[in-house]
């Protein structure tokens, strides 16, 4: 079966999949219907997050690309309906996008400046005593 996934730089070597981040896990959305996937696309670009591309693929090979890379994927079918707030992610993006440009493993970065910003507090609270 084919759906449609968004991606960003099609082709390239820093070629990326959109997903979301859900109760801890990354989720990538497959849309049945092409028009669902392109209208998801511009209610992204609205929140100046970029435009990724629809791209039809096999539903196997996103499966197995989700399972090595440890993510979990969504099927959003032709009127598909939401019953809760993260069945409605599947519809529209979520209000806040993580910011990132590249798609490389950066999360070893980011935490070392978080300590960093933790310490810097730490010491102004500790000057306060």
């Amino acid at each position: 079966m084919l759906v449609h996934v968004l991606l960003y730089e099609v082709g390239k070597d820093n070629e990326g999949i959109h997903s979301l981040e859900l109760s801890g896990k990354t989720v990538v959305l497959m849309f049945e219907n092409k028009d669902d996937a392109q209208r998801y696309c511009v209610l992204l670009e609205a929140q100046d997050f970029p435009c990724p591309t629809v791209v039809i693929l096999e539903r196997e090979e996103i499966e197995l690309f989700c399972s090595k890379a440890g993510y979990e994927n969504r099927f959003v079918e032709s009127g598909f309906i939401p019953k809760t707030d993260e069945d409605r992610l599947s519809l529209v993006p979520p209000q806040q996008n993580r910011e990132s440009n590249s798609w490389k493993d950066d999360k070893t970065e980011p935490i070392k400046e978080e300590n960093d910003n933790l310490d810097d507090i730490r010491k102004r609270l500790e000057g306060l005593i």
